[in-house]
C-alpha cells in the first residue's frame, strides 16, 4: 500500500453492516482523519455515532458527501439511482466514489445517468462478505479481511481512482479482483444467487406441505447447512434477484436441466446413472475451495 493513501473525509451513505464495516476498517487501519454518516434512520445514526463508527452525523446523503475524498455508498441496490442523483451535484470533482452492490450492471446504468461529470469518480465495489446479524450494532473492522473484493470499474472511470480503490480494499485486508460488470453479475447469478433462490424455493416446499411442521421437527445437519441461507433478508435478496434478474434466469434454466437428468435416472429405475451424476457433483465439490477465507459458518454469502 502506497503510504500517501490516507484520506481526510469519508462520507458514508448507509450505516448498516457493510457500511458501518468499512468506516471502522479505514479508521483501524488510519486511513481516514474523519467519518460522516447518513442513514435514514434517525436511531440508526444515533447508534453509528456512540459506537464511533462516525464522528459527524448528516441528515441527507448530499450533505454526508460534501468535502469527501472517499464516498461509500451502501444501501439496498434498488436505492442506488436515487442516492446517485441526490450526490452528484456535491461530490468533490477528484473523490473515490464506490458502492458495495451485489450486483452491477444496474448500478452501472444508474451511475451513468446521474452521475454526470462525477462518473470518473466511480469505481462499483462488490466486497463478498457478510454476517448473518445485519445492522450497525453487528459492524465489525475485520468484516472485509481474508474476503474477495470485486472491483468492475466504467471505461470512464480515472486510472487515479481505480489505483486508490484497489488499493484501500487491500489495505483493509480484502484480495482485490477486477471484472467486467456483466461478468460479475453472470457470475453471481450462478455462484450465489441462483443458490439462494433454491433455498428459498427448497424451504417454501416444505412448508407448503399438509405435514411442513413433522418434516421440519426431523430436519438434521443437512437441512440446517443446504436451508441456510434461506434465512437471508427477504428485502435484500428481493432486490438482487430483481436486479439480476435475466442472468438468474438462465441460470434457472441450467439447473432446469440438471434436475431434469435427476428426473430421468429416477423414474427409469436407472441406477448406474444416477449415481454417475451424484459422484460427478462430488468430485466438483470435494476438489473446490473458498480462493479466499470464508468468514464462518453464519455469514450470507452475499
Amino acid at each position: 500500500m502506497a503510504m500517501s493513501l490516507k484520506f481526510k473525509q469519508l462520507g458514508l451513505i448507509g450505516c448498516g453492516l457493510m457500511g458501518a464495516s468499512f468506516a471502522l476498517a479505514l479508521q483501524k487501519h488510519k486511513l481516514v482523519e474523519k467519518v460522516v454518516g447518513f442513514s435514514p434512520s434517525a436511531r440508526t445514526r444515533e447508534r453509528a455515532l456512540q459506537l464511533g463508527v462516525i464522528q459527524q452525523a448528516a441528515t441527507s446523503a448530499a450533505e454526508a458527501v460534501q468535502g469527501c475524498d472517499i464516498v461509500l455508498l451502501a444501501v439496498p441496490v434498488s436505492r442506488t439511482a436515487e442516492c446517485l442523483q441526490a450526490m452528484a451535484p456535491f461530490l468533490s470533482p477528484d473523490c473515490l466514489l464506490m458502492d458495495v452492490g451485489s450486483t452491477k450492471t444496474d448500478v452501472v446504468v444508474a451511475a451513468a445517468a446521474h452521475l454526470g461529470e462525477r462518473l470518473p469518480c466511480f469505481v462499483p465495489a462488490h466486497p463478498i462478505a457478510g454476517k448473518a446479524q445485519a445492522g450497525v450494532d453487528h459492524a465489525e473492522a475485520e468484516l472485509y479481511q481474508h474476503r474477495r473484493a470485486i472491483l468492475t470499474p466504467l471505461a470512464q472511470t480515472g486510472a487515479v481512482q481505480l489505483e486508490n480503490a484497489k488499493q484501500v480494499w487491500a489495505a483493509i485486508g480484502s484480495h482485490v479482483s477486477t471484472m467486467t460488470p456483466e461478468a460479475h453479475d453472470s457470475t453471481f447469478a450462478a455462484v450465489s444467487h441462483l443458490p439462494h433462490l433454491l433455498a428459498f424455493a427448497a424451504v417454501n416446499a416444505l412448508v407448503a406441505q399438509p405435514q411442513s411442521n413433522a418434516l421440519l421437527e426431523m430436519a438434521g445437519p443437512g437441512f440446517r447447512d443446504f436451508s441456510r441461507i434461506a434465512a437471508s433478508d427477504s428485502a435484500v435478496w428481493r432486490d438482487i434477484l430483481s436486479a439480476n434478474q435475466d442472468e438468474v434466469l438462465k441460470q434457472m434454466a441450467h439447473f432446469r436441466a440438471a434436475l431434469a437428468q435427476f428426473e430421468n435416472a429416477l423414474k427409469n429405475g436407472d441406477t448406474p446413472g444416477l449415481q454417475q451424476l451424484i459422484q460427478q457433483a462430488s468430485e466438483v465439490r470435494s476438489a473446490w475451495s473458498l480462493q479466499a477465507s470464508d468468514a464462518g459458518q453464519n455469514a450470507p454469502d452475499t
